[in-house]
Formats: C-alpha cells, sequence, structure tokens
C-alpha cells in the first residue's frame, strides 16, 4: 500500500486532536489543567480509561502471546476486575473526602513529608519509562510499516509524534484528554471488531467453527494449574487485582481523570463500569489471538509473537484494514502517552514545586511554570526514545518493565500502612525503606529458582514488595501523633 496515504490519515487523525484540544482548551487555567475543574462527564471517562488501561503494547503483544499462554492473560484480567472495585470503593473514597488534586498528598497529610516525597517520587519514575517504553515500541511499528517507505528516519517519526502530542495537550491538560482519549477508543475499537471480521472472511470459516479450532488447538485454556510458574492462576489473579489496585488507584496519571468527574458517586460509576466493559474488550483481544494463529497455521506463516499482528494485517488482508489497523494502534499509543506527560506534569508541579502551598506564584507564572515542565518532560520522552532505539536491546526493554513494577510496591505499603493502621512513621526511615523493599525483592526474585526449589516469582512480586514495605514501616513506627487518619 502507498506508505503516503497511510501517513495522510495519520496527519488527519492529528488534525482532529488538535481542533478538539483547540474547543476544550478555550479558558483553561492551571485548576482545569490539573483536575478538570472537577466537571468531567463519568460515562466519558469511563470509556475514555479503556483506551489508556490497553495500550499500544497490549493492542500489539496480547493477541501475539495467545499462541504460547493461550487465554492465561485472562487470569490477570479477572484480577483486575476485582481491583478495580477496591479503587472504586476505597481509595475514591479517600481522595473525594479529602478534595486532592495530586492523590500523594493523602501520604502527607497521613504518614508526613518524606512519605509523600517519595510517593510523588516513585510514581514520576515508574510513570516515565513506563510510557517511554510503550512509545518506543509503537514508534517501531510505525517505523517499520509506513515512515521507513517514505524515507523518513525514526529521529524524525518521533519528533513529529511527540510535537503533535505536545500540541493538544499542552494547554488543557485533563479538560482536554477525556475527550480526545474518548475518540482514541472509539478507533481502537472499531480497529479490534474490524480486523476480527477480516480474519473471519478471511478464513471463510462461521463463528462455532473457528471456535472450536481454538479449542482443539489449546487456544482458549484460561486456566493454568502449575503453582511454580508464573502464570499459575492465584499469582495471576491475586497479582492482578494488586496491579489494579497499584498501577489505576494508586497512580496519579489514571486517577487524575477519575477525581476530575463531578462527585464520588458519579467516579465509582466511572470505575465500576469500565471494570465490566474492560473484561468483554480484553475477550475481544484473546479471541483475535487465537484467530491470527489458526491463520498463520493454516496457511503455514512463521511470525514471532509481537509481530503477528500487524505483519498479517499489512501482507495478507485487505489494503484498507492496514489503514484502520495503524488509527487503531496510533489510538491505543496516544492514550497512555499523553495521559503519562499531563499527569507527570501535574505531580511535578503539585508534589515537586509545591504549586497548591506557594502564595508567590500567580495564575500567570503557574502556566509559565507547567508549560515548561511540560515540555521538559516531553524532551525527556524524546531522550529515552534514542536511547532505547541506540543500545536496539530487547532486553533493556524488559528491565525496565521489571523497574517500573518494582517501583509500585513502595507505593502500596506506604498507602496500606496510612489507610490500615493508625500509627505514625519515622520520617527519616522512609527513604530506607522505599530503597531496601525492591531491593530485597529483586534479590528473591533473581535466586528464587535455587532458594525456593525452582518456584518463580509472578505478578505477586508487586503483594510481597509492599508487604515488606509495610512491615519495615510497621516495626520502626510510633504512636500516632497526626490527628488526620485515612
Amino acid at each position: 500500500m502507498n506508505s503516503m496515504i497511510v501517513a495522510s490519515v495519520l496527519v488527519c487523525y492529528f488534525l482532529v486532536l488538535i481542533l478538539i484540544a483547540y474547543f476544550t482548551s478555550r479558558k483553561a487555567d492551571s485548576e482545569s489543567f490539573f483536575s478538570g475543574n472537577k466537571q468531567s462527564s463519568w460515562y466519558l471517562v469511563a470509556f475514555g480509561m479503556i483506551g489508556t488501561s490497553l495500550s499500544g503494547v497490549t493492542f500489539i503483544s496480547v493477541p501475539g502471546a495467545v499462541g504460547s499462554g493461550g487465554w492465561h492473560y485472562y487470569q490477570l484480567v479477572l484480577g483486575f476486575f476485582i481491583g478495580y472495585f477496591v479503587v472504586a470503593f476505597v481509595l475514591l473514597p479517600l481522595y473525594y473526602k479529602y478534595n486532592l488534586t495530586s492523590i500523594y498528598r493523602y501520604l502527607e497529610f497521613r504518614l508526613g513529608f518524606q512519605a509523600y516525597k517519595w510517593g510523588a517520587g516513585y510514581f514520576i519514575l515508574s510513570r516515565t519509562l513506563g510510557a517511554v517504553v510503550r512509545l518506543y515500541l509503537v514508534i517501531n511499528v510505525l517505523q517499520l510499516f509506513v515512515f521507513d517507505e517514505l524515507g523518513i528516519p525514526f529521529w524524525l517519526t518521533t519528533v513529529l509524534i511527540m510535537t503533535m502530542i505536545v500540541l493538544y495537550t499542552l494547554k488543557g491538560g485533563v479538560k482536554t484528554i477525556v475527550w480526545t482519549d474518548t475518540l482514541q477508543t472509539v478507533f481502537m475499537l472499531l480497529a479490534l471488531v474490524v480486523c476480527i471480521f477480516s480474519i473471519q472472511s478471511n478464513l471463510g470459516w462461521d463463528w462455532g467453527t473457528i471456535w472450536k479450532e481454538m479449542k482443539s488447538s489449546k487456544l482458549t485454556e484460561v486456566w493454568a494449574f502449575d503453582g511454580l510458574k508464573k502464570d499459575y492462576f492465584l499469582k495471576h489473579v491475586f497479582g492482578g487485582a494488586f496491579i489494579t489496585i497499584t498501577m489505576t488507584g494508586l497512580d496519579q496519571e489514571m486517577m487524575q481523570k477519575n477525581i476530575s468527574v463531578k462527585n464520588l458517586k458519579d467516579a465509582q460509576k466511572n470505575m465500576v463500569s469500565f471494570s465490566v466493559v474492560l473484561l468483554f474488550v480484553n475477550f475481544l483481544f484473546l479471541f483475535l489471538g487465537g484467530m491470527l494463529h489458526i491463520f498463520a497455521k493454516q496457511n503455514g506463516w512463521e511470525y514471532q509473537p509481537d509481530d503477528m499482528f500487524p505483519a498479517i494485517v499489512q501482507n495478507h488482508l485487505p489494503k484498507g484494514i492496514f489503514i484502520i489497523f495503524i488509527i487503531g494502534l496510533i489510538s491505543a499509543l496516544f492514550p497512555s502517552v499523553d495521559g503519562a506527560i499531563t499527569a507527570l506534569t501535574s505531580s511535578f508541579c503539585i508534589d515537586i514545586l509545591g504549586f497548591q502551598r506557594r502564595e508567590d506564584l500567580d495564575e500567570k507564572n503557574k502556566v509559565q511554570i507547567r508549560k515548561i515542565v511540560h515540555l521538559s518532560f516531553a524532551i525527556l520522552f524524546l531522550l529515552l526514545v534514542f536511547y532505547f532505539k541506540w543500545k536496539n536491546d530487547k532486553s533493556i526493554i524488559n528491565l525496565i518493565f521489571v523497574i517500573a513494577g518494582y517501583t509500585y510496591g513502595p507505593l502500596l505499603g506506604l498507602f496500606s500502612f496510612g489507610i490500615i493502621t493508625k500509627k505514625s512513621i519515622r520520617e527519616q526511615v522512609v527513604p530506607i525503606v522505599c530503597i531496601l523493599s525492591p531491593l530485597v525483592c529483586y534479590i528473591l526474585d533473581h535466586f528464587s529458582v535455587k532458594l525456593f526449589a525452582g518456584y518463580q516469582f509472578g505478578s505477586e512480586m508487586l503483594i510481597l514488595n509492599g508487604l515488606i514495605t509495610f512491615i519495615l514501616l510497621f516495626i520502626t513506627s510510633k504512636k500516632n501523633e497526626n490527628t488526620f487518619v485515612g
């Protein structure tokens, strides 16, 4: 297909996003950027969060992994579902009760300044690494299938995409992202459904035959019962629940849009309805993965897991489907990057620069500083993407995801200690605990096969990390001296 056509479609897509940003960011101020003036509609936030939660990595990797792991990923999804109810009925009431713009201010109120700074710092580290990795992986796909043919180098592709993201997020922030994420979720789901029907048409089978073939090929197995393996169902279900609690409920990016909803009741409706829809959407991704593997097997094609979806769409489906696929891929990428850069800007301004406690800053100063911070994060994203490309080592990508996962453990421990206990912490031990807990987990994970008779840690490592943080805080704690107790 003429890559110029695809590029033209992408340009039009970007222009639509910028148009939305123009209308949603008029008369925007810092409060609009950080919290959407608490006027977001719950159903728009719920729908847009689908795109934010699924990202470009999910769009490509989950279908590709069905060949080796069946539907074991759905065990995690069921855990996610449980976790969303904890977020809705434990964490959201806390955030609304104290009218938080940055959720990490709870740690300041409850545990003190050191806990607040370390919590916000771990979020900034985790979200930066995670968002950049997702950005890098998707840009690689776009470069391979679109921009190489146009003679556009990787560095320019990256600059163009980051420029577009900055253009529609710089002024409006959350107020804009609620609407752009909704549009992008529509395109992502449209691409998913269109690809499913296109593959079904090319297979020439009815849905019953496709399902029977997937079952006979063991592509639909959900449950894993080997307790030593990483995908053991209890590890996945409980790990998935805690992944949601931490990476949604304790994550400023995900919560920033939730607490922009008008009131707690609507925010809870948003969370519950979103969690139900996500069960179905993940089912569709796994169903698509099974179809892709059947289609490839039927025709004798062999692809690496992450290459399977884009390669089949480009080489073996009608050319128009590839345009829809690229739009869907971009739509899966953008919500996980635009929300990240907005949340990072918010957290840095509020938690690190102290916007809400500084009386020397008027609105004009805040806007100027916020824009500088926003652009600085965009530049940091660019530099990290260039670094990953220069190293060209997938082990680095895996390591970044591992590091990002470890950094949520201290957050889980800090929030749990504040919510469950009525004790105070000794602020001087917070840095030691927040460094020691991930380090202990890394050592245990590295030597687990030898130490624990072949046992491999999976998603439960996050729980262990949070538990170690909690225990260390508890044994060094003192009688509560704060009037605020969550």
